[in-house]
């Protein structure tokens, strides 16, 4: 089955073409709506890809869609009713569901006679139980205006957890894991036998671990505080908490390999951010642990959590006790799906490269195959 994939945001669009599990082309249009030779709006981007593919036999067409709210809990054929509701969903995520729609619509357009399945990041999070996705407000309120914990990177920690048992020679529905999707956005989830119990994100893509450009976690006083002493707005502190915040608030820079080098410069600031980043990611394990009850294994994946060999032992310093121990050479060497801990450690540490392209790819193909 051929399938395309498309990860549609509001100034690019991302693309990979599988035939079968094989990619057979890959790319990105970016710069879409600025002056220049970029292409001046979506239907131009797409139909830019499009004509450079080869696209006899297409059988599906998978689109990445970011919020799906409480109604879309699993992959969705997508017809007017679907992009009706993911239309209705734009409060919850204004930064990336128009673009996602964008994406959908023009597709739609372009080629309508071949099935488009919507995948959802905040899906494989509905599994949440009520404990875990309620926060302790007034439950009127909560219920009117959505507040609830969607969660996100959805589509990368099934992907991973579901690696994860592979990679261990374990039956999913036996394995319980810690994923830790480490890249410019950051989440932390709790699996347990294939299913997400717990995450650090919830409205919104704000809350958690520390990330490049967001805060994660802080006392919501903080918000009241800005607003009265510092005369802030509304627009203006969620610009300062999702733009300038996190890593490039602390030390200047949002990317972790210039931390990295700026901490081994001697830079105070750099080592602060670095230190503040892989405590919250520590708080994070021991308190899933906890949830959880038995650990097998904890797993790091994206940019940072694929690559940086030092967050990786610096987040899970001094677990031992826990039976979570890295082992210094595993952990800088090798690449590729691979164990970092010790021989027999109670609970092996892992990097597991995501691949949320090829995820959305099987999920399309699952819809579409069902659909006979």
């Amino acid at each position: 089955m051929r399938t395309l994939v498309l990860n549609s945001g509001s100034s690019s669009v991302k693309f990979r073409l599988y035939d079968g599990d094989r990619v057979v082309d890959r790319g990105t249009v970016e710069r879409i709506g600025e002056p220049g030779d970029a292409p001046k709006d979506h239907e131009a981007a797409l139909a830019q890809i499009m004509a450079g593919l080869d696209l006899g036999g297409l059988a599906a067409v998978g689109h990445r869609v970011v919020h799906g709210g409480l109604r879309f809990a699993e992959p969705t054929l997508i017809n007017d009713e679907v992009v009706a509701g993911i239309r209705g969903l734009v409060p919850l995520a204004p930064l990336h569901n128009p673009g996602n729609l964008a994406g959908i619509e023009v597709a739609r357009r372009l080629l309508p006679d071949v099935p488009q399945v919507a995948v959802f990041d905040t899906a494989f999070h509905r599994t949440l139980p009520p404990e875990a996705a309620t926060y302790a407000i007034d439950a009127d309120v909560a219920r009117r205006h959505n507040i609830y914990r969607f969660g996100f990177h959805g589509t990368s920690h099934a992907y991973v957890s579901r690696r994860t048992a592979r990679l261990l020679g374990r039956d999913l529905a036996d394995t319980n894991t810690i994923t830790l999707h480490l890249g410019n956005g950051a989440s932390a989830c709790a699996v347990e036998g294939g299913r997400s119990v717990a995450t650090s994100m919830g409205l919104s893509p704000l809350e958690g671990l520390v990330m490049g450009t967001r805060s994660g976690d802080l006392d919501p006083a903080i918000v009241f505080h800005l607003r009265r002493t510092a005369g802030m707005g509304v627009d203006e502190i969620d610009d300062l908490l999702n733009q300038h915040s996190g890593l490039v608030g602390l030390c200047g820079v949002n990317d972790m390999r210039e931390v990295l080098a700026r901490r081994a410069d001697g830079d105070g600031a750099a080592a602060l951010a670095f230190a503040v980043y892989c405590r919250r990611i520590r708080s994070y394990v021991g308190s899933y642990y906890a949830l959880l009850g038995r650990l097998d294994a904890i797993t790091f994946t994206a940019g940072v959590g694929e690559n940086a060999a030092e967050v990786r032992a610096a987040a899970l310093d001094g677990l031992e006790r826990l039976g979570i121990a890295v082992d210094a050479g595993r952990n800088t060497s090798g690449s590729g799906e691979r164990v970092v801990s010790p021989d027999g450690s109670p609970v092996a540490v892992c990097v597991v490269p995501t691949d949320e392209e090829g995820e959305i790819a099987e999920q399309t193909r699952g819809v579409v195959a069902a659909r006979g």
